[in-house]
């Protein structure tokens, strides 16, 4: 600022351009921080909705990634679909297979963060009867994409590595879940045992067995298989007298009774995968899993609730 004086007459002169900049770095400092604290605020709301049961995305996109690579694979089966499904060209696999790899990514990665700012929810879902069986989901979709890979050899090094890497966390798993039916009390497996989603915990072996059985680990495969199925029995009897029973399956949690199709079908594969052949056993679990489907469709119970219930995200 500068001031003349000639005579009797003050002239005042204003310099503005340093107001101006003051003014317009205030402004923008100011949206940075508006930005900034928008985009915490959207991370906190992110990470404390997430939890392990989104992984469900990457469980349906790795299976099918696996049901396409075998197809295309299956050269040797003369039959009609087999053969018109085999001519799609590898790109579509190899697209496929980078899509469920990228959202796997991306789910691990935010479950990350979840564990890492909010320890004390992850901590109380590992405890919760219904969200520590979708603890298994992630290291699921990590084996199905293993196995459905198209440049990791089932016999090699990194396989090998990978796998166990993927499927001793279920291990870690399967003993918490698995101890605490044998020695808590009957109150406990009721409980536990009771709802749909433990069935995630038998789905879990049967796929480290596929996937062992591939190595050649056929000791490895029986055992993880025979341990799945042991506790499928368990889980078999129990919910199904749920379904008809006066404690019947929650309503929100009904859409999981379809995962009584994924363990006995899953389960012939493994068993194909074992003895190499598809033979009596696994044509039986594959008829069970028909039947069930049937079941499961007939059940009245379950057509209401799909016409109260029909939104993406309860399915």
């Amino acid at each position: 600022m500068e001031t003349q004086v000639s005579g009797s007459e003050i002239e005042l002169v204003v310099d503005t351009t340093t107001t101006t900049s003051t003014v317009y770095s205030h402004t923008d400092s100011f949206s940075n921080d508006q930005r900034s604290t928008s985009f915490a605020t959207l991370l906190i709301s992110v990470l404390t909705k997430f939890h392990a049961g989104y992984f469900r995305i990457s469980l349906s996109l790795g299976s099918q990634a696996l049901l396409w690579k075998t197809v295309i694979a299956s050269t040797h089966d003369t039959t009609t679909l087999p053969r018109v499904l085999s001519t799609l060209p590898s790109a579509a696999v190899c697209a496929l297979w980078s899509l469920s790899l990228f959202i796997l990514l991306l789910l691990s990665l935010i479950y990350i963060l979840r564990c890492f700012f909010f320890f004390k929810m992850v901590k109380a879902e590992f405890l919760h009867p219904v969200g520590v069986n979708y603890l298994f989901a992630p290291w699921i979709s990590w084996l199905l994409l293993l196995q459905s890979a198209p440049f990791v050899a089932p016999k090699t090094t990194l396989y090998f590595v990978l796998w166990w890497v993927f499927a001793a966390p279920m291990v870690v798993l399967d003993v918490k879940i698995y101890g605490q039916w044998l020695t808590k009390g009957k109150r406990v497996l009721s409980s536990a045992a009771g709802n749909p989603t433990s069935q995630m915990s038998v789905i879990g072996n049967l796929v480290g067995a596929h996937a062992a059985a591939h190595m050649g680990w056929k000791e490895c495969a029986m055992w993880l298989f025979s341990v799945g199925m042991v506790h499928y029995l368990v889980l078999f009897v129990t919910l199904y007298q749920r379904l008809s029973g006066r404690d019947g399956v929650p309503v929100l949690l009904r859409p999981v009774l379809f995962l009584f199709i994924a363990a006995p079908s899953f389960a012939s594969l493994a068993w194909e995968s074992i003895v190499g052949t598809f033979d009596t056993a696994s044509k039986m679990l594959f008829f069970l899993s028909l039947f069930l489907f049937a079941s499961l469709v007939r059940l009245t119970s379950l057509r209401v609730s799909f016409k109260k219930y029909c939104a993406v995200k309860f399915w």
